[in-house]
């Protein structure tokens, strides 16, 4: 890779991985995992970066490398054993608002969703693409994609009424 190349990605990868993690963390619930998706996804565009199309299509070509890095790892049977017990809370600072607890409770709504579903919802919801970027990325109909992230808000809507409902 050339030098201004090299210097490119360097800039495109510092600007993403934190988005990328993110949205990483919102389809598997764990920040290990997540981590490793991102990275993943990264070495996959690196390695395909002097044939990317950088003024379309970049940020989306980044976003299918996460989405397929992270449903390999859930295929792994290694990568389903979790380090980390689900039901305790990330280390925050002071929270009065619960906004953590708000937010735990929106993962763990979206780990229970079918990986379909989330990769939906997470992608057009959180990182805010389109319905055609959606479906290139998962390699889906448009119409998939609005079934899927339709069905995906209803069962988390239902998922966080229960949660709500045993809470009070």
């Amino acid at each position: 890779m050339k030098g201004s190349d090299e210097a490119e990605f360097t800039e495109f990868a510092a600007g993403m991985i934190r988005r990328l993690r993110k949205t990483a963390y919102l389809m598997c619930g764990d920040w290990h995992r997540s981590e490793d998706a991102a990275q993943d996804a990264l070495v996959k565009v690196y390695r395909r970066w002097h044939r990317i199309n950088r003024g379309h299509g970049l940020n989306s070509y980044a976003h299918q490398c996460l989405v397929t890095a992270v449903l390999d790892q859930s295929r792994r049977p290694w990568r389903r054993e979790r380090l980390v017990d689900a039901d305790e809370p990330l280390p925050s600072q002071a929270d009065p608002g619960g906004v953590v607890d708000d937010r735990l409770l929106v993962v763990q709504a979206l780990a229970a969703l079918p990986p379909s579903q989330r990769a939906c919802v997470v992608l057009r919801h959180y990182a805010d693409l389109s319905l055609e970027q959606t479906a290139d990325i998962l390699g889906i109909g448009t119409g998939g994609v609005k079934s899927q992230t339709s069905r995906g808000l209803a069962r988390l809507r239902e998922l966080l009424d229960q949660t709500e409902r045993s809470a009070s």
